[in-house]
This record gives C-alpha cells, structure tokens and sequence, in this order.
C-alpha cells in the first residue's frame, strides 16, 4: 500500500509515481477510526489492505498491480452508539458510493443488517449490532478502465466522444419519451432476445426505429443507477421493477447489461448513449439523490449508512431515527458539503463521461430542503445554478415531496423544468366531464402562466403529461375506475385511488363495440390534447400502442408482461391506428413553432391583421367573455394565430406560421359548432378528428361561418385558411 492521493473520490486505475500501474482508492468517512478496502479475487477471497492516509476526512491510499475488473468492497470501523446515529460495524462489507460499476446483487439475508435484525425486543431491535460477515452476500465495485474498447480490435475508446453530437434540442422543441430501458425490449420481436431488456437492446436499431418513426426527441430512462430490491418484495417472491432505490451513483444498473458486469455495463452504455444520439434522441436519466436503498433504522448496512451514518443522512431528533421526507426511510443530507459533492460529482460524471443530456429528479423537493423546510435558495440549487456543466444540461424537477410544504409546483427556479401535474389532473378531470368549467383548462393548455410567467420562465418550464411510470396507463386511465393492485402482495393498499379515471361505463376490459369505441376515441383526445398543448408534452412508452397494465396502477414491482411493453398491439389496425396519428401530432408539432411557443401568449393584436395570438371561443362559435370562463361548459375552442411569432429564426428573420383552430368537445352529445368567419380565416382545413378510427386525409375545407358537427366526446384540429 502506496500513500496515493485523496482526490479523485473511488477506485481509479492509473499509473503510480515510478509508473507502476495500480489502483488508488479514497473513500470520505469523516468520523471513522479505520478503513480497509477488501479486493476479492475469481473464488471470493477476500484480501484486506489498510488505508492508512487520511486527508480532509478522506481515506486513501494507491495498491500497485490492481488493475480493472478488479472487485472491492470496504469495511468501515468505529463506533456503534445507534441512540447518537452511529452505526459504523467493520462486519459489513460497504459497496463504495463512487464505484463506476458494480458486480452481483443484494439479496439481503439477515447478515448484510448492521444490526441484529431478529432481536426479540423491538424497541430496541435496531440497536444490537451484528458481527456477522456479509461480505457473501453483498454486491462488489468494480476497478473500471478509463477508455477501454468500446467493440472489437480498432474500435475507439468508450471514452473517445469524438464522432458523437449531442443532439442539443431546444425546450420548445422537445418531446420527452418515458421509457424503462428494461421492459421497453423485453417482448421486442426485432431485438435479438439475448439483448433483450439491456442497454445494447435499447441501443439496437429495432427498438430506436420505433422512437424515430414516433418522432420523440428524448428518452427520459427510468432510474439506472444501480438499486437494490427491497427486503419485503423479495420474501413475495417480487422484485423492484422501476429503480428507485439507488445505492450506486455512479454505477449502470449492472442487471441491464448484456455483455458482462466486471465493467462491461460502462461501455454498453456508452454505446447505447452514442446510438441514440446518432438518431437525434437526447438521453435524459430520472435520477433518485432523495434517498437510498438502505431504507430506515430497520433497513440493511450496504454503503452510506456504515461509512458515515451522521454524515450522510438527516436524521431525527431522536438520532436513532432518520428524518423521512421521501417515504422510502430516510432522506439524504443534501446540505452536507461531502453529500452535496456525491450528488454534483455523480451528476457531472454521467454527462462528462457517460454522455447524457439531461435529468429529471424524483423528489427534487426533498433536495432543496434547507435544513427542513423546501428553501430555493438552498446549496443543492443554488450549486447547480452556477456549476458551468450542469447549468447546461436539461433539469427537469419532480417539485414535490411527502414531507410538510413539500408541493412546490411552479416555485422552482428559471433553470429548471417542471412536472405539471396539475395539467395532468385538469386534463383527466376535462375528458371525464369532471370540471366546473374551463377557466383551469385554459391555463393548462396555453402553458399554465398562472403557475410559470414569472422570473423569466418561458411556457417550456411546464412538462406536461397525463400519464407517467406511477399510475394507470393512458388505455387503463379510460378503462378503469378502482385500481387493480392485488398482484403486489399488499392487499391494495398500495397505489393512489384519486386516479379522475373513467372507465367509459365498464369496469375493465369489455367487449361491448360500444364502450370499445368510446375508449379508444378518450385515447386519441388526451394524445391530440397532450400534443397540441402549449409546453413540453411527454409521453409514456407504450400508451400509443394502448398497452394495458390490467388496473394496476402502481406496477413498481411487476417486473413481467404486466409492465413490459406488448408490441403484438401494433398486429391490431386499431391499436396501429393510435401509433400513427401520435405520430402524426409529434409532425405536426415539430413542424408548426405556433404549436411550441417559446413565450406565454398575451391576447393582443399582432401581426398584419391584427388577430390576437391566442382567442378562446365558446361552442356557439363567439369569442369567449370573461362570464363565459366561469359558466359550466363542456366544450371549448382555441385559435392559435401563426402571425409574427415571438422570438427570430437562425437569421435574425421574423417567425410567422399557419393559424390553427382546436376544438375540445368533451360533451356526450354532438355539438353544431360555427367555424370563427373573417378575419380569422375565409376557411378550414380539417387536419385531425379524433372520432375517426383511422387517421384523417388533410384536404377536406368548409368554409367559414358554416356550423360543423362534432361528435360527442371529440377532438377536432383545422388549419386556418386565410386569403390575402
């Protein structure tokens, strides 16, 4: 053992100073006593090495001849006072925060618990430590090389980014795809099946034909640092579908991998990354800092809580509990410099070295939470604000969190996006016949300034969404009332029952053409809604297929045909009809800016006509008055004019574009709506009708003036036709 260096944190190969090559490990455990790093060889032996350096609260020293694919683990001695919060047990092998990779997984036997976890007294069950090896039973980091191959003999270094360009997509072009890279291939007929459910599978042109026939811009993977499954799905014989429960930052999730997991798991992602960005798709990773997989007192020692339990975690008043503002146990102490540091130096390593371009945080509340309450002048934003990487790339926070003034929709800063869930919840509550009138639905689709024309936000600092990974697919959403959570093991409690769900006058699936039609029809007006609403729209993988999660609605841990995607769906010309008008609406949108403002309308006049750039009209075809947003209605029609758009092209030149007319008649009754006469068009072009089964021919033009009949429970889209 060499002195080394405590910088960089983790495992890093390299040269030593008389260029032998080795490893140099340095581990931040600020209140231990001692730090061994264990390298274990093919067979599970284990051989123990003192780190006897200690710098700024970092243990470090260099090993010569530790080369990559070599697998660690450290154990951490000090103190065990659980009543104080610590709970250092060297018994534990610890999985080092800053492994770039990660071998095995955790199965969680009672000897990877600091404590004795079948104590007969349980009030003091977390308190009694226990001296048995988990080394056996716990995944191990793995030494990776900086650079390696990336394929064959010739091939460029996985590190050489080169021929790679970031798509680099504006806000206001974007359309987000919400995809688990696992259950996206898995029933995938043209992914080779031993690539199925991996990196390599998603980075496979099969899987990435379907993205860019559909038009979507970027990929928001579901969580795929590495997680651990959670004691109580295991005994049900379950395991955690989704991810988040991370335990390694700076690991790909190890069990996505096709090719092997000594560090293989680096380089296949790199590809997957450098495929993606070849096809024009950003990659954005939904990323959970709010917590981790070691859960409460109660959960296992894997990492965190036995290098520095204190340090590491907010932990209650009374310091053998943790303070949980996450539901998962325990929150990370993100006002901590050394937990502040984990998260930022994670951050810049997964769009530094591993290429992505963006993230969406799960709980971002819970991190801008200052020391208790959610302050947005904490550390945690106020150093992403001005870190010259990550202020780049795109941030997309989820703004709550379960603790007390957790709900922060629309307070986070300018940097950052949003999730929208009151565009979700307005949307639902529209399509059902569930609004008291449409003053909400207004906001929700001209790109809710209400909640974001403030501190020079722009209409993209709303994501919004009607489905996402928790909660019933779009095609479940008009099928089902009640959830459908048995299959969980946790006697449906699980999962939200406040879903503004319809069910279309049938529970489940039905064979009645009548309610069949109908929900199909609900599907393709939330996707029409979605798409043509002013803001960011993100779509989840597989609702325009009309993938079904048979009522579950919180399908965390189903990780089988329950949650994969069914891509037989697209054998069905109905369901295959759904796919292509969504993919016709992502056209639309990408080639109209009027659909994807960059700036809030203001309903002035503008432009040569003097039209206002946004008018609202009722379903008797008059403009909207200020009585008419607080009266119960059930239809409502926008007009987008095209004219001198806010902002300028590449050139300098002024933006201008066609004028569109929407309609949104969610009644149960057909409506005779008269199409808006000079000077907002002399006709109309009808580009979509919802009640259509199949996708509409452009062409068909009436005039203006002349009354229209919209089906009950429609959607209807006319390009403006204006004469000079």
């Amino acid at each position: 053992m060499w002195p080394g260096s405590p910088q960089p944190l983790g495992a890093r190969y390299r040269s030593g100073p008389d260029g032998t090559p080795g490893t140099n490990f340095a581990l931040w455990a600020g209140g231990a006593e001692r730090v061994e790093v264990c390298l274990f060889d093919d067979d599970g032996r284990e051989t123990r090495r003192e780190l006897t350096e200690l710098t700024h609260e970092i243990w470090h020293g260099f090993v010569p001849g530790v080369h990559p694919g070599q697998r660690y683990g450290y154990r951490v001695h000090g103190r065990w006072d659980p009543w104080t919060g610590a709970r250092w047990n060297p018994a534990k092998l610890l999985l080092d925060p800053y492994a770039r990779a990660v071998d095995g997984e955790f199965a969680l036997p009672a000897e990877v618990y600091g404590h004795v976890r079948d104590w007969p007294h349980q009030h003091r069950a977390d308190t009694v430590r226990d001296e048995r090896d988990s080394a056996p039973h716990v995944p191990k980091g793995v030494v990776v090389h900086d650079g390696a191959p990336a394929g064959p003999p010739g091939s460029p270094p996985d590190d050489d980014w080169r021929d790679d360009r970031r798509p680099k997509t504006p806000w206001a072009d974007t359309v987000l795809y919400e995809l688990h890279v696992r259950g996206f291939t898995m029933r995938h007929p043209g992914v080779p099946e031993r690539l199925r459910g991996t990196y390599a599978g998603l980075a496979h042109p099969a899987a990435i034909g379907h993205l860019t026939r559909l038009g979507v811009t970027a990929v928001e993977l579901l969580p795929v640092h590495q997680f651990a499954h959670e004691d109580h799905l295991l005994r049900r014989g379950l395991r955690n579908y989704w991810g988040y429960n991370s335990i390694g930052y700076f690991a790909p999730h190890a069990a996505y991998a096709a090719s092997g997991t000594r560090g293989q798991q680096v380089g296949e992602f790199k590809r997957m990354v450098r495929a993606l960005h070849a096809a024009g798709i950003e990659v954005i990773l939904d990323v959970v800092y709010n917590h981790t997989a070691e859960s409460g007192e109660l959960g296992p020692t894997l990492s965190l809580r036995g290098i520095d339990n204190r340090g590491y975690y907010r932990l209650a008043h009374d310091p053998r509990r943790y303070a949980d503002y996450t539901g998962c146990g325990n929150t990370l102490h993100v006002v901590q410099p050394q937990v502040l540091r984990l998260i930022t130096d994670s951050l810049r390593y997964w769009v530094q070295e591993m290429g992505v371009d963006g993230f969406r945080f799960d709980l971002a509340a819970a991190l801008a939470r200052s020391p208790h309450d959610v302050d947005m002048l904490s550390p945690f934003l106020a150093v992403i604000a001005q870190d010259p990487v990550l202020r780049r790339v795109k941030l997309i926070a989820e703004p709550w969190d379960v603790g007390s003034g957790g709900y922060q929709v629309g307070a986070f800063p300018p940097l950052w996006t949003e999730w929208n869930d009151r565009y979700r919840d307005t949307v639902r509550d529209f399509w059902r016949g569930a609004l008291p009138d449409v003053r909400d639905l207004g906001y929700r689709l001209s790109g809710s300034s209400d909640l974001y024309a403030w501190g020079g936000r722009r209409p993209y600092a709303s994501v919004n969404f009607v489905t996402a990974h928790d909660g019933f697919t779009l095609r479940d959403l008009v099928s089902y009332h009640h959830k459908r959570n048995d299959a969980n093991g946790e006697a449906g409690r699980d999962g939200t029952a406040d879903n503004r769900s319809w069910n279309c006058g049938a529970e489940g699936e039905s064979d009645d053409a009548d309610v069949t039609t109908l929900r199909r029809r609900q599907l393709r007006n939330l996707l029409t809604t979605l798409l043509l609403s002013t803001g960011v729209p993100m779509l989840v993988a597989g609702d325009e297929l009309g993938r079904t999660q048979r009522g579950n609605n919180n399908a965390y841990c189903q990780d089988n045909e329950v949650s994969w995607l069914d891509w037989s769906l697209l054998e069905d010309p109905r369901w295959r009809a759904l796919c292509e008008l969504t993919a016709r609406l992502v056209r639309l949108r990408r080639d109209h800016p009027v659909l994807r403002s960059r700036a809030f309308f203001t309903g002035r006049p503008h432009g040569p006509d003097g039209l206002r750039d946004l008018a609202w009209f009722t379903a008797s075809g008059t403009e909207m008055t200020e009585a008419d947003w607080y009266a119960p209605r059930q239809t409502l029609a926008l007009y987008l004019c095209g004219d001198d758009l806010p902002g300028r092209d590449e050139t300098g030149h002024p933006i201008a574009d066609d004028s569109f007319l929407a309609i949104l008649h969610a009644a149960p009754t057909a409506v005779d709506f008269p199409l808006p006469g000079p000077p907002w068009a002399q006709s109309y072009e009808l580009l979509v009708d919802t009640a259509a089964e199949e996708p509409h021919a452009p062409g068909t033009r009436h005039p203006a003036g002349q009354p229209v009949r919209v089906t009950p429970r429609s959607t209807r889209l006319y390009r403006a036709v204006r004469e000079p």
